[in-house]
């Protein structure tokens, strides 16, 4: 019984690395595992997923997979998305339809939140749609679990207004605890 996962984790917790390794796992049974991002995320390239310690395999958008046909979806043991965060309602829906209809797992990685604390789209729907939830863990810089995602300046200090999506990675985010992220304290003071 093929179910829909979300494995949500603040930014740094592996989850593009967690993603690519499953693929592997399904790769060296002799299963094919279908990858997919949004074509909003860019960052590393159109066609690649590829995680922040090098590992990388060729991917799809998650817009071309909406349109695939059961015959096309049926060539695959599962899809594995990432980014999962951008996509929208209606492709999230879609996703149960890949689970519910052809009995395809569909294991999605992203973040549950913003750099405000608020849920992305993509997130929301997969909270409540997704069979299984489960946290991709990380810590913040004291030692907590870090559940949430600091914007970060130029100079450091810690952005508290903008538009939801800013593409970025260890230049422009971090993660924190609640505590901290709260506070503003989003590195180690100086000693």
């Amino acid at each position: 019984m093929a179910k829909l996962f979300f494995r949500y984790g603040s930014m740094g917790s592996s989850k593009t690395a967690n993603a690519l390794m499953v693929a592997y796992n399904y790769h060296e049974k002799g299963q094919r595992a279908l990858l997919a991002k949004p074509a909003l995320d860019d960052r590393d390239g159109v066609g690649i997923m590829a995680s922040r310690i090098g590992l990388q395999q060729p991917c799809i958008f998650v817009e071309q997979l909406m349109d695939m046909s059961e015959d096309e979806l049926r060539e695959y043991d599962c899809v594995i998305v990432d980014e999962a965060q951008f996509c929208t309602k209606e492709q999230v829906a879609r996703l149960t339809d890949i689970v519910d209809k052809y009995d395809i797992p569909v294991i999605c990685y992203g973040l549950r939140t913003d750099f405000q604390r608020n849920l992305f789209e993509g997130s929301l729907w997969l909270m409540a749609w997704a069979d299984e939830i489960e946290e991709v863990k990380t810590v913040c810089w004291c030692g907590r679990a870090a559940t949430c995602v600091a914007r970060f300046d130029e100079n450091g200090v810690m952005v508290t207004e903008g538009s939801q999506v800013q593409l970025g990675g260890n230049d422009s985010y971090t993660s924190v605890c609640r505590r901290h992220h709260k506070q503003g304290v989003i590195f180690p003071p100086q000693h």
